[in-house]
């Protein structure tokens, strides 16, 4: 290949960096600007005090239910910063943080993550009430092998150190917000020349050999493996940026979608994510080892399930 080729091939993940990082920023922003508003006017309180309920049901403090509803609506730094609040005057153990956080690992950052999902093809609604129920599920599992075996009682130690700004002005937050997006970019273009580059070496190949076995067995194909170890690894935004990039070009059936965007949200961002939680005390055993058990059988038994419901049903019920 000559290098007029090349320049000509760079350009293009150039424009499709800018084409796919452009689908995700009308989804971000105005759902920025929408949890913005929730945080202000105090609606995610009112959810916390709903949620006090189900993380008694966990084994957690009523008043924790702050903590994951302010996770799922912003982010997981969000989270983080209302449990340090917390923590203070009502600290947990290893086993309590370990299940708080993996509920949260799975349930987090819902407007953007699932509005995601919704572009790539799933129903919003599906994917929310499935990451919920989800991240409950892992939390009452976590909380009866613990209890079982009384694992993890010791009182939890946090590293991580919040830099919280409670009083940031408007122009601080809009100023932090388009540092963030000029990230995104960044990334999702450098995942891209990575992609070429292994395409062009031939180590997508080799890449494909070492995953497809194991994730075919997930219902999820070769064509859609790349992309989803990119979420596996990196995260739900930047793997389910690059499925919507797919899905538009054809490349991916609606099934490779599915079954990768449910794999997704329940493990991604493994390598960060799992290092987060881990500064505020929580154990391995539950937030990596427990997240991906669980991943790998709630998803094999997704795929048993989806394989006696018609293509009819399939796009009737789950698709949009």
């Amino acid at each position: 290949m000559n290098l007029s080729n090349i320049k000509k091939e760079l350009i293009k993940v150039f424009k499709d960096g800018i084409s796919t990082t452009y689908t995700l920023l009308k989804i971000m922003i105005p759902v920025s600007i929408i949890t913005k508003i929730l945080k202000i006017t105090g609606i995610i309180n009112i959810i916390g005090a709903l949620l006090s309920p189900l993380m008694e049901i966990v084994n957690l403090p009523g008043e924790y239910g702050l903590v994951w509803a302010t996770t799922m609506i912003t982010n997981i730094y969000g989270g983080i910063i209302v449990f340090l609040s917390l923590f203070k005057n009502h600290p947990l153990s290893v086993a309590q943080v370990t299940i708080l956080s993996s509920m949260m690992l799975i349930a987090h950052t819902f407007l953007i993550e699932n509005t995601i999902c919704k572009k790539a093809g799933i129903k919003f609604w599906v994917i929310s009430s499935f990451r919920f129920t989800s991240a409950f599920v892992l939390g009452f599992l976590l909380n009866n092998v613990y209890t079982l075996f009384s694992l993890h009682e010791k009182k939890a130690k946090v590293l991580f150190d919040s830099n919280s700004k409670t009083g940031e002005t408007t122009i601080a937050w809009i100023l932090n917000e388009i540092e963030n997006y000029l990230y995104i970019f960044l990334v999702i273009l450098s995942l891209l020349l990575i992609i070429y580059i292994f395409k062009k070496t031939g180590f997508i190949n080799i890449f494909n050999k070492i995953f497809n076995p194991v994730l075919n067995l997930f219902g999820i194909s070769k064509k859609a493996t790349p992309l989803t170890v990119i979420g596996m690894t990196l995260g739900l935004a930047y793997g389910g940026g690059l499925i919507i990039k797919e899905a538009n070009s054809g490349h991916l059936s609606k099934k490779d979608i599915f079954f990768s965007l449910i794999f997704l949200t329940l493990s991604h961002s493994l390598i960060e994510d799992t290092l987060l939680m881990l500064t505020i005390g929580a154990s391995i055993t539950g937030v990596l080892i427990g997240r991906l058990l669980f991943t790998l059988i709630l998803v094999s038994i997704i795929v048993k399930i989806f394989q006696g419901v018609s293509e009819k049903s399939f796009h009737k019920y789950f698709l949009t």
